[in-house]
């Protein structure tokens, strides 16, 4: 059955039209992974004219729809002028092959749009590596479905051994490209775990936002620092699926000394392509490392239940599933009645949009966080600077008096650190 798009969205003759399509061979309900594929084809430039979802039993290996769902898209694509058809799922090179030959059309698949989108976004050095790394990931299985051409004899002196096929020639290339890509991402892994020893060192501690791309995350962080008088250093905001790409951090400061550091990272979408998954997991150990998460929840949106599957889905993947977590219900201005969401966890219903319950957020993330921290006074001798260094390294130091029997300092320690400490405490 084939539907047309939605009359409501914004067009441009720019907009390359394309054709949705789907295989349902369960029970699952594909209503919401088929509108979220709408909104990442919108999210890539293109204008959706129609939808195709088909009910079969087994994938068709040659085309992975049936030859008359091919027929059907083939005439629908001719007579309202698509410029390519869309697939919910992972094609093979030859199936898209076998595609774009009967419908007459470029042919896609949903983890290409996602790359292409993902490349339009990356605006970091480590962002563009890992995009790029991911396509050549996809690209390599699929080589000899993509195009007849490729297993052409390629010429040039010097440059292959005897017979060697072009196919072979760009898998070689491939190859070398990778990790030459994989090489550099380990120098900028190591950077940043460089940055991270000090930051741990520092005693800040780190609170990761997670959650479903569009969720409201980095509108989240910019109302945390307008709440912490900081909105000179918003991060960049749209209402647009992956408009957030590269790792943002800033630091918010609580009550007192109390501060910590808060990252925003990729939001996550359902069957996010394990290649982007592999290429982005440097970046995301920022979030495997945070000391608390906020799971981000579009309360508006009327599927927020599957956004919350999803993002656990991919915590988990990452090694983030057993983190302590908040999870935070945003959107409440666009919600009407009462809303409770579903949770294991603690939570709270905020709107970054309004400013509602963000100090109550504030407020839990304290609680939290800093938790496990004790307050203390000690007072080091002259001639134990080691102690001193080490409360400093350790601790967040409030205050220092230099008296005749010593160094006078409160500061506030993790219970951990306080039994190296103690013996100079008064009380």
């Amino acid at each position: 059955m084939l539907k047309f798009g939605n009359d409501n969205e914004v067009i441009t003759s720019e907009h390359e039209r394309v054709v949705l399509a789907g295989v349902q061979t369960g029970s699952e309900d594909m209503s919401y992974s088929m509108s979220e594929l709408a909104g990442l084809a919108a999210a890539a430039g293109a204008e959706v004219i129609g939808e195709a979802v088909q009910h079969l039993e087994r994938i068709n290996t040659a085309t992975f729809i049936g030859k008359g769902k091919v027929e059907e898209l083939r005439e629908f694509c001719a007579n309202e002028g698509a410029d390519a058809v869309i697939f919910n799922d992972e094609l093979s090179g030859i199936q898209t092959r076998n595609l774009e030959k009967a419908l007459g059309v470029h042919v896609i698949d949903r983890t290409v749009l996602i790359l292409d989108i993902f490349a339009l976004r990356a605006k970091t050095r480590e962002g563009m590596l890992q995009v790029e790394l991911a396509q050549l990931q996809y690209i390599m299985p699929r080589i000899a479905g993509f195009d007849k051409s490729l297993s052409r004899q390629a010429g040039g002196i010097g440059t292959r051994g005897p017979g060697e096929t072009q196919l072979e020639t760009d898998r070689r290339h491939y190859i070398r490209r990778m990790d030459s890509i994989r090489n550099e991402l380990k120098r900028i892994k190591k950077t940043r775990k460089t940055t991270r020893h000090r930051r741990d060192a520092s005693g800040i501690p780190v609170v990761a936002l997670v959650g479903y791309t569009n969720a409201g995350k980095s509108s989240l962080m910019n109302r945390m620092l307008t709440e912490a008088d900081r909105s000179d250093k918003d991060v960049h905001v749209e209402d647009m699926l992956f408009a957030t790409l590269d790792t943002e951090q800033r630091r918010i400061k609580l009550s007192g000394t109390h501060e910590f550091i808060l990252i925003d990272t990729v939001g996550f979408v359902s069957r996010l392509p394990h290649t982007l998954i592999d290429a982005f997991k440097a970046t995301l150990e920022e979030v495997a490392e945070a000391d608390l998460l906020l799971e981000v929840v579009d309360a508006s949106y009327e599927g927020y239940d599957f956004q919350i599957e999803v993002t656990d889905r991919v915590l988990e993947e990452i090694g983030a599933g057993g983190k302590d977590k908040i999870m935070v219900y945003n959107k409440m201005d666009l919600v009407d009645g009462e809303f409770y969401g579903v949770t294991t966890c603690e939570s709270v219903n905020i709107s970054a949009e309004t400013g509602e319950n963000v100090n109550d957020l504030l407020h839990i993330i304290e609680e939290h966080v800093f938790a496990d921290r004790e307050e203390i006074t000690v007072l080091v001798p002259y001639d134990k600077g080691e102690v001193l260094s080490y409360i400093y390294e350790k601790g967040i130091v409030k205050s220092t008096e230099h008296r005749e029997e010593g160094t006078l300092v409160t500061a506030e320690l993790l219970k951990a650190d306080y039994s190296r400490v103690k013996k100079y405490g008064i009380v």
